[in-house]
């Protein structure tokens, strides 16, 4: 089983073939530009200590996981249960372990998993050495927005042209519809529709407001700007 995957037993595994991965795109992309970008191609070890806690917060909000960090991690049984049942596309009906099963699967098709099969071995073995915050943090920083912008690092100075530890909260709203799930990357580069790019902007922070993951005065603050587009 999985004789197609890279060797997944341990974080060290992971890091290095997202590394592989990542830089070699990186490094194809900046080939074929007519100005070379300034942009590091090297990829760092994921720190969740570094992540702006409003965007993690945003982040599993969107994703239906809210108290992600409130519930114990699935171990055991019901998490072998959920992994065996995910081969056959079956969600088990109890218990909120779903959530590590999409943050890990993510992970398991970056490392080039295909199919259910060699995506449950994946998930299985990323879950064994990540815990909740390794699972986000990776994730995050491995994730492709468009060609050879990976990583949220990345993808924040692309699109605001300036860190990502810099970023508003209301900045922070918007780089999460540009995310996926949302997935509006494109039409918030080109900046399409501020009037719905606003609209969008403010209910996502009304999501984090109503799950008591950012305080009513800073989300009605926040509401209160510009699109910054």
């Amino acid at each position: 089983i999985g004789t197609q995957l890279p060797a997944l037993d341990s974080e060290f595994d992971l890091e290095r073939v997202l590394r592989q991965n990542i830089e070699s795109e990186r490094k194809s992309v900046q080939l074929g530009q007519y100005e070379k970008s300034k942009e590091p191609i090297t990829f760092e070890r994921p720190d969740f200590a570094k992540l702006p806690k409003n965007l993690v917060a945003f982040y599993i909000t969107e994703r239906g996981c809210p108290t992600f960090f409130q519930t114990p991690r699935e171990e055991g049984i019901a998490w072998s249960k959920r992994v065996l049942l995910g081969v056959i596309n079956v969600e088990p009906e109890d218990g909120d372990g779903w959530c590590e099963r999409v943050f890990a699967d993510n992970l398991a098709r970056r490392v080039g998993a295909k199919g259910k099969l060699e995506e449950s071995v994946a998930v299985h073995k990323i879950h064994r050495f990540l815990k909740k915050d390794g699972l986000i943090a990776y994730d995050l920083h491995s994730m492709r927005v468009e060609n050879g912008v990976i990583g949220v690092e990345a993808a924040a100075k692309t699109l605001f042209g300036k860190p990502l530890t810099e970023l508003n909260l209301a900045e922070l709203a918007e780089f999460t519809l540009a995310l996926p799930p949302h997935g509006y990357w494109n039409q918030m580069r080109r900046c399409q529709n501020p009037i719905l790019i606003k609209q969008n902007r403010d209910v996502v922070i009304d999501d984090l407001r109503r799950n008591s993951l950012v305080p009513e005065d800073l989300a009605k603050s926040a509401q209160r700007q510009p699109v910054s587009c």
